[in-house]
């Protein structure tokens, strides 16, 4: 267990409306924490274990959440916009309606769930939907297949 703004952050822990605004969360083990509506702005959460948290409402806009493990987290109306999910995990169930992202990230997941499609609907997308998923960052940096 490790005390950071006089919170103590562990797996369960009951964090939430807990101000961590910039707090060095670096590789913590959250697994299944209340951060709902927690002040997560700027957080460094790299390789943060967040399986099952509760980011209900959390604001976590300009995160670090790289590598993180967001599998089961309820996301529902938190706040990334700006937030870094390069290669995090992503719940793909009810829990991140409503999310906010922002254009960068929306691409991010867009061009990973239409390159999985692809092979069921070869040719689905229009000359505009592929421009922009082309601006998708791992794309231009030649890490993620082009769209044609």
């Amino acid at each position: 267990m490790i005390i950071i703004n006089g919170y103590k952050i562990e797996p369960n822990a009951n964090l939430r409306d807990a101000d961590l605004k910039y707090a060095d969360l670096k590789d913590a083990d959250l697994r299944g924490a209340n951060l709902r509506s927690a002040n997560l702005m700027g957080a460094d959460l790299k390789d943060a274990d967040l399986r099952g948290a509760n980011l209900m409402g959390a604001d976590l806009k300009d995160a670090d959440l790289r590598g993180a493990d967001l599998k089961y987290a309820d996301l529902k109306d938190a706040d990334l916009r700006s937030a870094d999910l390069d290669f995090s995990c992503w719940p793909l169930w009810c829990g991140s309606q409503n999310v906010k992202i922002d254009e960068r990230q929306a691409k991010q997941l867009l061009a990973h769930a239409f390159n999985a499609a692809r092979q069921f609907w070869p040719g689905f997308l229009t000359k505009e939907q592929i421009s922009w998923l082309n601006g998708f960052h791992r794309i231009e940096s030649n890490e993620f297949p082009k769209f044609v």
